[in-house]
């Protein structure tokens, strides 16, 4: 079960990086080839910001389909990440 708190966090630095409105994102918003603002640097904006907020570093390998596919499955990488 994926933290509402980590959700949260998570639609907030999206909010920022891609300029709207927390409230637009959800668990089941898909990211990854979704959401044509979300290109390569706002990739990269979010990651940083992920990792400040979270307090650790995602691996190269962690950057791909299954962990960025929705708000949801990213919710629970940092989860485990941070149990």
């Amino acid at each position: 079960m994926t933290d509402t708190a980590t959700v949260q966090t998570i639609t907030e630095a999206l909010s920022e990086v891609l300029g709207d409105e927390p409230s637009n994102y959800t668990p089941a918003t898909e990211l990854f080839g979704s959401l044509p603002e979300l290109d390569s640097l706002a990739l990269v904006e979010l990651i940083t910001a992920i990792e400040e907020r979270f307090d650790f570093e995602m691996g190269e390998d962690d950057i791909n389909a299954d962990v960025f596919g929705t708000v949801g499955s990213l919710a629970g990488y940092v989860d485990e990440r941070t149990a």
